[in-house]
């Protein structure tokens, strides 16, 4: 099977992003490209930060849940939508819903951060909480849309939603011009593969590296062993990647389009998050962090040199919970 023939059967393409791209414009915000001598000084390289923290909602979610929201049949539409999420989808599709009058229950952990609840709430949706360490959310959620007769927006592992990510991506490359190299954080897959199918048809060439963090490796796992991987409940500052694994949309396309995995530890991750407050002048939050903290910590020296080269990475969001991470200082 040649690569392009391997490309048709993928759940995914780049003519998906392009009409997501259409679909999201006017609705999602283009985000600027940021640049700092300091962190080119510092690297070696060329870097392009996609500051998804000022994306509506404050995270690269938007493009997903809005996308997906707006293919709804009208029979989908009227009866609802059912999403779950331990904060930034939540979000995303509350925020969606609001906009094209769809009604949306959010199914959220008890301990996701409490700004991110409040934020679900604000735009509308009903939000049931449940315990993780006693039940699956997956399983609660089907429940209730079951009993409802709800839609269900998962948070990665659905082509409407990936496609939507993947205008982050395309967004970065029409303005930076082409990348050798694309850092983007990993949870579920979703913005990861999103991105990598963009940078494939945008910017071919481009070597496209997902970040995990180390409590959650899983996809890593899954991406060097090519056996799917899971990891339950991990425990990680990152919430936004406490992910049991890749999804069976986003695994075929994080193997077929992504060059490599890597993890970088939550001390890590937190240096590099306040080093961005700090110099950068911008809050993110953890999970958006971990793509710059796998350059910041050079968890990339030895299998890949960046200098002199051309580098985009991705911060996913900027939803921190202010209060809980000054108690981490």
């Amino acid at each position: 099977m040649n690569a392009e023939t391997a490309e048709s059967t993928l759940p995914v393409g780049h003519a998906d992003i392009a009409a997501a791209a259409a679909r999201l414009q006017g609705q999602a915000l283009r985000t600027p490209v940021m640049t700092s001598r300091t962190v080119d000084a510092r690297t070696g390289a060329r870097v392009y930060f996609k500051c998804e923290n000022f994306q509506r909602m404050g995270a690269f979610k938007f493009r997903g849940a809005y996308n997906a929201l707006a293919q709804l049949t009208p029979e989908q539409k009227r009866g609802g939508v059912l999403a779950y999420s331990s904060g930034n989808h939540a979000q995303a599709v509350a925020l969606a819903g609001s906009l094209l009058g769809v009604k949306t229950v959010i199914v959220m952990p008890l301990d996701a951060p409490q700004v991110k609840l409040e934020a679900t709430r604000s735009y509308g949706a009903e939000v049931i909480t449940y315990d993780p360490k006693t039940a699956s959310r997956e399983e609660l959620a089907a429940s209730i849309a079951r009993e409802r007769g709800m839609a269900v927006i998962p948070p990665y592992n659905h082509a409407q939603v990936v496609a939507g990510q993947g205008t982050a991506a395309k967004e970065l490359i029409e303005e930076s011009g082409p990348l050798d190299y694309l850092l983007a954080p990993c949870g579920g897959g979703g913005l990861l593969s999103g991105c990598a199918v963009a940078a494939s048809h945008w910017s071919p060439g481009c070597k496209v590296i997902g970040v995990e963090p180390e409590a959650g490796d899983d996809a890593t796992r899954s991406f060097h062993s090519k056996t799917l991987q899971t990891c339950h409940n991990p425990d990680t500052i990152a919430d936004g990647a406490r992910t049991p694994s890749l999804g069976s949309i986003t695994y075929p396309l994080v193997l077929h389009y992504v060059h490599d995995m890597v993890t970088v530890s939550d001390a890590g991750l937190l240096r590099s998050m306040f080093w961005i407050w700090e110099r950068m002048k911008i809050v993110i939050e953890p999970t958006g962090a971990l793509a710059a903290a796998a350059l910041l910590e050079g968890r990339l020296e030895g299998r890949h040199d960046l200098r002199g080269r051309r580098v985009g990475v991705v911060i996913s969001g900027g939803n921190a919970d202010i209060k809980a991470l000054c108690r981490l200082i």
